[in-house]
């Protein structure tokens, strides 16, 4: 396993990012199991999935960063990606009210998917 510290400066703050963005998406999953046990029950079945799939979020998060601190070319794609779904994620709570939060949510997004892409990171991926 390559040591963090043995990464590009770009790589390793996409790394840093995608893990607290884990961390961002497991609170909120966190915060879904509380409301599933102490909520009125509308519908179980949407709930307990909306609630599944933040924790699967949360937890792919953590292993693509993972993966690209190990230098894992084929993790960058799906980093990649996960970052593109947030840009309406942010626009839809820009949208609702929330330029608060949506905002921030728009520019990690992108700024991720930039480092992610740098020559450095691509380097040190084994793509280029």
């Amino acid at each position: 396993m390559q040591d963090s510290s043995e990464l590009p400066g770009p790589l390793r703050w996409a790394v840093w990012l995608l893990i607290g963005e884990a961390a961002a998406v497991a609170l909120v999953a966190a915060y879904l199991v509380y409301e599933d046990l102490t909520g009125t029950a509308n519908d179980i079945v949407v709930a307990i999935f909306v609630t599944g799939f933040a924790a699967a979020g949360a937890a792919l998060l953590f292993v693509l960063a993972r993966a690209l601190a190990r230098r894992r070319s084929g993790a960058r794609g799906p980093a990649i990606v996960l970052q593109l779904m947030l840009l309406p994620i942010g626009y839809f709570m820009i949208q609702g009210g929330l330029a608060w939060l949506g905002a921030p949510i728009i520019v990690l997004a992108v700024l991720v998917g930039v480092l992610l892409v740098t020559p450095s990171s691509t380097k040190a991926l084994g793509l280029g």
